[in-house]
């Protein structure tokens, strides 16, 4: 199986064409969106092509292929666009043996782990820096951001594929790398 990750897509109907292209490219079977899909937020500026209802309809056409978590910029009012349960705090997903805990990072983070095994993999969104580490034998991992990129990042998503996670920038360059064995 390979999942495609996502976060803070934020609006942009521009980044998000390019998550879909990227998870068609990728050839995944599954879209895993970490949060912030439909709205900006008060802190950051308006990105490229601002307009959450495409957003929301163009992720509805890959409903059934989604699991996605609530970003702190995330409302139920956009719950009533979106056709797939996204206001979850956070989301498990058993593979290859391993909970994948997956969250936005607002309320669960690298300061407040959920209570994890040895294993374990914690991949949030929130920070827009991507990250993949091992720490004291958990699997920390973020993919990054696809629409706003922080600390000199590239615009960015995530593939987790025969226990390998790989971070990618939008030309498909790994980044980042890290094997969950």
């Amino acid at each position: 199986m390979k999942i495609f990750f996502v976060s803070d897509i934020h609006g942009s109907i521009y980044y998000a064409k390019k998550a879909i292209e990227k998870f068609q490219e990728e050839n995944a079977d599954y879209i895993v969106i970490l949060g912030d899909e439909l709205y900006h937020g008060a802190r950051n500026p308006l990105p490229i092509e601002y307009n959450p209802k495409e957003v929301a309809e163009l992720l509805n056409e890959f409903s059934d292929k989604i699991i996605a978590v609530r970003g702190n910029c995330d409302s139920e009012v956009d719950e009533m666009v979106i056709k797939f349960p996204m206001m979850a705090t956070y989301s498990m997903v058993l593979y290859e043996g391993k909970r994948l805990f997956l969250t936005h990072g607002h309320i669960y983070n690298e300061n407040n782990l959920p209570k994890l095994r040895d294993g374990d993999v914690f991949i949030y969104g929130h920070t827009h820096i991507p990250k993949a580490e091992k720490n004291e034998n958990i699997f920390i991992i973020n993919p990054g951001s696809i629409t706003f990129p922080k600390e000199d990042n590239p615009n960015s998503y995530g593939i987790l594929e025969e226990n390998v996670f790989k971070i990618k920038d939008l030309n498909g360059n790994i980044f980042k790398e890290i094997n969950l064995e």
